[in-house]
Protein backbone atom coordinates (compact mmCIF):
# COMPACT_ATOMS: atom_id res chain seq x y z
CA UNK A 1 0.00 0.00 0.00
CA UNK A 2 1.47 3.61 -1.42
CA UNK A 3 1.34 6.52 0.95
CA UNK A 4 -1.76 8.75 0.32
CA UNK A 5 -1.12 11.79 -1.64
CA UNK A 6 -4.10 13.44 -0.41
CA UNK A 7 -4.13 17.25 0.20
CA UNK A 8 -0.54 17.72 -1.61
CA UNK A 9 -0.54 19.78 -4.53
CA UNK A 10 0.23 19.25 -7.53
CA UNK A 11 1.07 21.43 -10.91
CA UNK A 12 0.63 19.64 -14.08
CA UNK A 13 2.05 21.79 -17.07
CA UNK A 14 0.00 21.57 -19.97
CA UNK A 15 -2.63 19.43 -18.05
CA UNK A 16 -6.01 20.74 -19.86
CA UNK A 17 -5.94 18.29 -22.45
CA UNK A 18 -4.26 15.13 -23.67
CA UNK A 19 -2.07 13.29 -21.71
CA UNK A 20 -2.01 16.39 -19.11
CA UNK A 21 -5.16 16.27 -18.16
CA UNK A 22 -5.24 12.35 -18.01
CA UNK A 23 -2.43 13.22 -15.03
CA UNK A 24 -4.55 15.64 -13.48
CA UNK A 25 -7.26 13.45 -13.32
CA UNK A 26 -5.85 10.66 -11.72
CA UNK A 27 -3.76 12.92 -9.15
CA UNK A 28 -7.25 14.35 -8.52
CA UNK A 29 -8.79 10.66 -7.67
CA UNK A 30 -6.04 10.24 -5.47
CA UNK A 31 -7.04 13.13 -3.52
CA UNK A 32 -4.28 15.81 -4.25
CA UNK A 33 -4.77 19.53 -4.68
CA UNK A 34 -4.40 20.05 -8.67
CA UNK A 35 -3.19 22.66 -10.34
CA UNK A 36 -3.56 22.88 -14.58
CA UNK A 37 -1.64 25.24 -16.34
CA UNK A 38 -2.26 25.92 -20.14
CA UNK A 39 -2.13 28.95 -22.43
CA UNK A 40 -5.91 28.92 -23.59
CA UNK A 41 -7.80 30.32 -20.70
CA UNK A 42 -11.44 29.22 -21.69
CA UNK A 43 -9.96 25.68 -22.19
CA UNK A 44 -8.05 25.29 -19.00
CA UNK A 45 -11.18 26.67 -17.04
CA UNK A 46 -13.77 23.93 -18.56
CA UNK A 47 -10.91 21.45 -17.31
CA UNK A 48 -10.57 22.51 -14.07
CA UNK A 49 -14.27 22.90 -12.94
CA UNK A 50 -14.21 19.20 -14.82
CA UNK A 51 -11.46 17.78 -12.73
CA UNK A 52 -12.12 19.84 -9.74
CA UNK A 53 -9.00 21.54 -10.20
CA UNK A 54 -7.41 25.25 -9.90
CA UNK A 55 -6.63 26.64 -13.45
CA UNK A 56 -3.51 29.27 -13.53
CA UNK A 57 -3.03 30.63 -16.97
CA UNK A 58 0.76 30.70 -18.50
CA UNK A 59 2.84 30.07 -21.14
CA UNK A 60 5.43 27.91 -20.05
CA UNK A 61 8.23 29.07 -22.23
CA UNK A 62 8.39 32.38 -20.53
CA UNK A 63 10.48 32.67 -17.44
CA UNK A 64 8.17 35.19 -16.13
CA UNK A 65 5.09 32.81 -16.49
CA UNK A 66 6.31 30.47 -14.98
CA UNK A 67 7.85 32.28 -11.59
CA UNK A 68 4.24 33.44 -11.70
CA UNK A 69 2.76 29.71 -12.17
CA UNK A 70 4.66 29.00 -8.98
CA UNK A 71 3.79 31.96 -6.73
CA UNK A 72 -0.13 31.28 -7.46
CA UNK A 73 0.39 27.61 -6.60
CA UNK A 74 1.61 28.48 -3.45
CA UNK A 75 -0.52 31.23 -2.81
CA UNK A 76 -3.51 29.69 -3.47
CA UNK A 77 -3.01 25.99 -2.15
CA UNK A 78 0.34 26.63 0.49
CA UNK A 79 3.00 25.15 -1.71
CA UNK A 80 4.20 22.64 -4.10
CA UNK A 81 4.63 19.00 -3.50
CA UNK A 82 4.67 17.82 -7.43
CA UNK A 83 5.43 19.34 -10.49
CA UNK A 84 4.48 17.34 -13.38
CA UNK A 85 6.54 19.18 -16.19
CA UNK A 86 4.21 17.49 -19.10
CA UNK A 87 3.65 20.71 -21.56
CA UNK A 88 4.82 20.11 -25.25
CA UNK A 89 3.67 20.44 -28.71
CA UNK A 90 4.73 17.76 -31.69
CA UNK A 91 3.49 19.34 -34.71
CA UNK A 92 4.47 17.58 -37.75
CA UNK A 93 6.77 18.56 -40.26
CA UNK A 94 9.66 17.04 -42.53
CA UNK A 95 13.30 18.04 -42.25
CA UNK A 96 13.70 19.07 -45.72
CA UNK A 97 10.49 21.85 -45.26
CA UNK A 98 11.81 22.85 -41.42
CA UNK A 99 11.76 26.35 -40.73
CA UNK A 100 14.30 28.16 -37.64
CA UNK A 101 10.80 28.90 -36.44
CA UNK A 102 9.72 25.33 -36.67
CA UNK A 103 12.31 24.52 -34.42
CA UNK A 104 12.42 26.97 -32.24
CA UNK A 105 8.92 27.15 -30.77
CA UNK A 106 9.54 23.15 -30.64
CA UNK A 107 12.76 23.81 -28.27
CA UNK A 108 11.03 26.83 -26.53
CA UNK A 109 8.28 25.06 -25.31
CA UNK A 110 9.17 21.16 -25.15
CA UNK A 111 12.88 21.81 -23.65
CA UNK A 112 13.02 25.69 -22.35
CA UNK A 113 9.62 25.52 -20.70
CA UNK A 114 10.39 22.14 -18.87
CA UNK A 115 13.51 23.63 -17.54
CA UNK A 116 11.90 26.62 -16.38
CA UNK A 117 9.29 25.03 -14.96
CA UNK A 118 11.16 23.34 -12.45
CA UNK A 119 13.53 26.27 -12.04
CA UNK A 120 10.89 28.24 -10.98
CA UNK A 121 9.26 25.84 -8.92
CA UNK A 122 12.43 24.33 -6.90
CA UNK A 123 12.29 26.49 -3.73
CA UNK A 124 8.77 25.28 -3.35
CA UNK A 125 9.56 22.06 -3.84
CA UNK A 126 12.40 22.17 -1.34
CA UNK A 127 10.17 23.77 1.13
CA UNK A 128 7.81 21.04 1.01
CA UNK A 129 9.90 18.01 2.13
CA UNK A 130 9.06 15.82 -0.19
CA UNK A 131 9.53 17.21 -3.84
CA UNK A 132 8.70 15.44 -6.99
CA UNK A 133 9.39 16.31 -10.83
CA UNK A 134 7.68 13.79 -13.31
CA UNK A 135 8.84 14.94 -16.62
CA UNK A 136 6.67 13.42 -19.66
CA UNK A 137 9.11 12.91 -22.59
CA UNK A 138 8.33 10.28 -25.17
CA UNK A 139 9.57 6.60 -26.67
CA UNK A 140 9.91 8.55 -30.14
CA UNK A 141 13.43 10.22 -30.33
CA UNK A 142 15.14 8.52 -27.03
CA UNK A 143 14.46 4.88 -28.62
CA UNK A 144 12.14 5.61 -31.78
CA UNK A 145 11.43 7.35 -34.21
CA UNK A 146 9.05 8.44 -37.04
CA UNK A 147 9.46 10.91 -40.38
CA UNK A 148 8.13 14.50 -39.74
CA UNK A 149 9.34 14.03 -35.62
CA UNK A 150 12.60 14.66 -35.95
CA UNK A 151 12.32 17.99 -34.22
CA UNK A 152 10.15 16.79 -31.51
CA UNK A 153 12.41 13.38 -30.99
CA UNK A 154 15.12 15.65 -30.62
CA UNK A 155 13.32 17.30 -27.77
CA UNK A 156 12.18 14.54 -25.96
CA UNK A 157 15.90 13.39 -25.84
CA UNK A 158 16.67 16.34 -24.79
CA UNK A 159 14.44 16.59 -21.82
CA UNK A 160 15.99 13.21 -20.83
CA UNK A 161 19.65 14.79 -20.92
CA UNK A 162 18.51 17.39 -18.71
CA UNK A 163 17.22 14.74 -16.24
CA UNK A 164 20.37 13.57 -15.71
CA UNK A 165 22.42 16.01 -14.30
CA UNK A 166 19.28 17.68 -13.06
CA UNK A 167 18.77 14.75 -10.87
CA UNK A 168 22.30 15.26 -9.07
CA UNK A 169 21.86 19.05 -7.94
CA UNK A 170 18.60 18.32 -7.09
CA UNK A 171 19.02 15.75 -4.59
CA UNK A 172 20.65 17.43 -1.41
CA UNK A 173 17.73 19.57 -1.60
CA UNK A 174 15.48 16.69 -1.20
CA UNK A 175 13.41 16.62 -4.95
CA UNK A 176 13.88 13.38 -6.63
CA UNK A 177 12.97 14.01 -10.76
CA UNK A 178 11.90 11.22 -12.98
CA UNK A 179 10.55 11.05 -16.57
CA UNK A 180 7.57 8.83 -18.02
CA UNK A 181 8.03 7.97 -21.80
CA UNK A 182 4.99 7.12 -23.59
CA UNK A 183 4.06 5.41 -26.20
CA UNK A 184 0.89 5.60 -28.79
CA UNK A 185 -1.81 7.15 -26.23
CA UNK A 186 -5.57 8.01 -26.87
CA UNK A 187 -5.23 12.03 -27.43
CA UNK A 188 -6.91 14.40 -29.40
CA UNK A 189 -3.66 14.20 -31.04
CA UNK A 190 -3.92 10.55 -32.36
CA UNK A 191 -7.71 11.12 -33.15
CA UNK A 192 -5.77 14.02 -35.45
CA UNK A 193 -3.51 11.02 -36.97
CA UNK A 194 -6.42 9.42 -38.47
CA UNK A 195 -7.85 5.80 -38.17
CA UNK A 196 -5.06 4.57 -40.65
CA UNK A 197 -1.93 5.77 -38.55
CA UNK A 198 -4.01 4.00 -35.56
CA UNK A 199 -4.70 0.61 -36.94
CA UNK A 200 -1.20 0.32 -37.92
CA UNK A 201 0.01 1.39 -34.45
CA UNK A 202 -2.32 -1.54 -33.25
CA UNK A 203 -1.09 -3.90 -35.03
CA UNK A 204 3.24 -3.00 -33.38
CA UNK A 205 1.77 -2.94 -30.03
CA UNK A 206 2.12 -6.62 -29.10
CA UNK A 207 -0.91 -5.46 -26.27
CA UNK A 208 -2.76 -4.96 -29.70
CA UNK A 209 -4.02 -1.25 -28.00
CA UNK A 210 -3.30 2.24 -27.60
CA UNK A 211 -2.86 3.29 -24.30
CA UNK A 212 -4.87 6.07 -22.35
CA UNK A 213 -3.95 8.94 -20.42
CA UNK A 214 -4.80 7.51 -17.12
CA UNK A 215 -1.97 4.89 -17.65
CA UNK A 216 0.51 7.89 -17.75
CA UNK A 217 -0.96 9.51 -14.72
CA UNK A 218 -0.76 6.40 -13.10
CA UNK A 219 2.85 5.67 -13.97
CA UNK A 220 3.68 10.02 -12.72
CA UNK A 221 1.49 8.92 -9.52
CA UNK A 222 3.88 6.54 -8.63
CA UNK A 223 7.06 8.40 -8.71
CA UNK A 224 5.37 10.58 -6.75
CA UNK A 225 4.62 8.88 -3.74
CA UNK A 226 6.58 8.42 -0.31
CA UNK A 227 7.63 4.85 -1.62
CA UNK A 228 9.39 6.33 -5.20
CA UNK A 229 11.85 8.18 -2.40
CA UNK A 230 14.62 6.86 -3.33
CA UNK A 231 14.49 7.09 -7.02
CA UNK A 232 16.23 9.57 -9.07
CA UNK A 233 17.25 10.80 -12.53
CA UNK A 234 15.23 7.35 -14.14
CA UNK A 235 12.67 6.77 -16.62
CA UNK A 236 9.63 4.24 -17.15
CA UNK A 237 8.17 3.11 -20.91
CA UNK A 238 4.67 2.86 -20.94
CA UNK A 239 3.76 1.85 -24.30
CA UNK A 240 2.04 -2.08 -24.16
CA UNK A 241 5.23 -3.05 -25.15
CA UNK A 242 5.74 -1.30 -28.65
CA UNK A 243 9.51 -0.84 -28.20
CA UNK A 244 9.97 -4.47 -27.98
CA UNK A 245 9.85 -6.63 -31.57
CA UNK A 246 12.74 -6.10 -33.42
CA UNK A 247 10.54 -6.06 -36.19
CA UNK A 248 6.67 -6.31 -37.22
CA UNK A 249 7.54 -10.47 -38.29
CA UNK A 250 8.20 -10.90 -34.20
CA UNK A 251 4.46 -10.17 -33.98
CA UNK A 252 3.92 -12.26 -36.63
CA UNK A 253 5.00 -14.87 -35.32
CA UNK A 254 2.97 -14.81 -32.08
Amino acid sequence: MFTPVTGRTVIVTGGTKGIGKGIARVFAQAGANVVVVGRDRATGEAAAAELGATYVQADIAQAADCERMAAEAEQRLGGIDVLCANAGIFPDVKLADMTERDIDEIFAINVRGTMLSVKACMPALERSGHGRVIITSSITGPITAYPGWSHYGATKAAQLGFLKSAAVELAPRGITINAVMPGNIETEGLAEMGPDYRAAMEASIPQKKIGTVEDIGHAALFFATDEANYITGQTIVVDGGQVLPESLMALEAM
